[in-house]
């Protein structure tokens, strides 16, 4: 027995480090994780909901967003109507990992062994995160930022700021690389090479302005359609770097605007990807550490049994016709997989051997799970291990909703073999990107005539843009552009909708 850790509900720092180390023990030896070095800070609520404002961040630049929203938190939370995480964890190296100080002595050593170790592991090893961000740079990265923004403030007023901030935002989610290939960034090296990096690129799109006509009348000086397109790096999924690049107004520290943005979109974006992994696998750690630390001696019965009770809380999932219901929790889904996961491992019916030889009674748990946490993202996850033993526990079934059907809705996919692997899919298919994010390109700008900007939304089984969302983000981008921007819904080769905007004049000004 090594003692109590604590005793009672009370702690102090000295407190910590020994629940740290105790942790890291068990995260290092037993279950085999390689984490960033850990940086802990104790913040109030006021400085938790803070946080939250300007997502989870310990640096940001300001934003009217940012106090809109903890405005409304801040007055939720006083009045009961929400409650405040256990902690916040950041993707950095340190990683740093922000806890309540009302929590008792119990929570900070399950939120030490949540976020410190298995949150920082999957953040480490996911080839998401290791493909997309840069952990040692993000800090410094943010730094730069707030104080390039805070510059801008000062030398072309905050309204212009704002104005191009909040273009960018509308856009955020239209600036991510999704596909491999492109470099890994390194954040730190952004800040030295901005300087260089804008003279350059200001003088590669001067050279194709250049050669755009001052009237609408076609000469013999107007590009090619393919060598416009070509020029343009058309078609483009990234908005925002298009704009960044290319938009012919926009003044150098706007573009720098736009890039910082886009950097932190591209930060997030593995994030929204592993919700349940990532989830999944911090709970699963934090239940392991929990459970072998009270096996040791080093919490007591009493401390377990406050553990289990907030345990129970993050994993519950409401039923379907449950008024909680909105959704699948990802902390259930992802705890619920891996221990099965480790069922199929450790002791596999026949079952499991059939939809799971590579794993099924292979005894390494620990080492089956590194492999999935490091090498999946949920789609994959849940499209190649979701189990027939899970489906039935959650009592899973897949429902076809055809408007064009007379017959109304159908059950589609029950609990036998073809029906197992049609729920899979199913639900896999609600965590792709692929799936559930609308397919928008950039596919041409009109040079020769009124310069309008054209993009295409290609539809997911006819599924279209919402109309006023649509035209206000649409919006932003005309202002960013500076003239027209259209955009066509297609579904294959027919056009559902197209809707044109045009830039307002208090922008274009700015």
């Amino acid at each position: 027995m090594a003692g109590l850790l604590f005793e009672g509900a009370d702690w102090d720092f000295h407190t910590l480090q020994r629940v740290h180390d105790a942790c890291e023990e068990i995260a290092r030896k037993e279950l085999g994780l390689d984490v960033y070095p850990n940086q802990i800070e104790v913040i109030t609520a006021e400085q938790m909901l803070d946080a939250y404002s300007s997502v989870g961040m310990p640096l940001f630049y300001k934003h009217w967003s940012f106090g809109k929203q903890f405005a409304f938190q801040e007055a939720s939370y006083r009045k009961g109507l929400m409650g405040l995480a256990y902690e916040i964890v950041i993707n950095s190296s340190p990683c740093i990992s922000y806890l309540m100080e009302e929590n008792t002595a119990t929570m900070q050593t399950l939120v030490i062994a949540h976020a410190a170790f298995g949150h920082n592991h999957f953040f480490k090893n996911n080839y998401l995160f290791k493909q997309w961000t840069d952990a040692d740079g993000i800090l410094d990265y943010l730094e730069f930022a707030k104080g390039y923004i805070m510059a801008c403030e000062e030398r072309h007023g905050r309204l212009a700021v704002e104005r191009t901030l909040d273009a960018a935002h509308a856009l955020m989610s239209h600036g991510i690389d999704r596909y491999p290939g492109k470099k890994t960034l390194d954040l730190r090296a952004e800040e030295k090479r901005a300087g260089d990096r804008r003279r350059h690129e200001e003088a590669a799109f001067n050279d194709l302005w250049r050669t755009v006509p001052t009237t609408k009348t076609k000469n013999t000086t107007t590009l090619s359609a393919e060598r416009r397109r070509a020029l343009l790096g058309l078609p483009q999924e990234n908005i925002l770097r298009f704009l960044e690049k290319t938009a012919p107004r926009l003044h150098p520290w706007q573009r720098e605007i736009i890039r910082i943005v886009r950097h932190i979109a591209q930060y997030f974006y593995p994030q929204g990807q592993t919700k349940v992994m990532n989830e999944g696998t911090a709970t699963y750690v934090h239940y392991r550490i929990m459970s072998r630390l009270h096996q040791q001696g080093q919490i007591s019965d009493g401390n377990f049994l406050e553990f289990l009770g907030s345990h129970t809380n993050v994993v519950f999932q409401p039923e379907f016709d449950d008024r909680r219901w909105s959704g699948f929790n990802p902390y259930a889904l992802g705890f619920a997989m891996m221990q099965d996961i480790e069922r199929i491992v450790t002791n596999p019916e026949q079952e499991d051997r059939e939809w799971f030889p590579d794993i099924a009674g292979k005894g390494d748990v620990e080492g089956v799970l590194r492999d999935i946490w490091a090498n999946y993202r949920d789609e994959s996850f849940i499209g190649q291990f979701l189990s027939p033993a899970l489906i039935r526990r959650f009592r899973l079934f897949h429902l076809h909703d055809n408007p064009a059907d007379t017959n109304g809705i159908k059950v589609d996919a029950i609990h036998d073999e073809r029906g197992y692997r049609r729920v899979r899919r199913e639900l896999s298919r609600q965590y792709d990107v692929g799936f559930i994010d609308a397919n928008i390109e950039v596919v041409d700008v009109d040079l020769a005539g009124d310069r309008r900007l054209m993009l295409r939304h290609s539809t997911v089984k006819g599924s279209q843009l919402n109309e006023t969302d649509a035209r206000r983000v649409l919006q932003h981008l005309a202002d960013l552009w500076t003239y027209d921007v259209a955009l066509t819904e297609v579904d294959g080769d027919k056009v559902l909708k197209e809707y044109v905007v045009s830039p307002r004049t208090a922008a274009v000004a700015a």
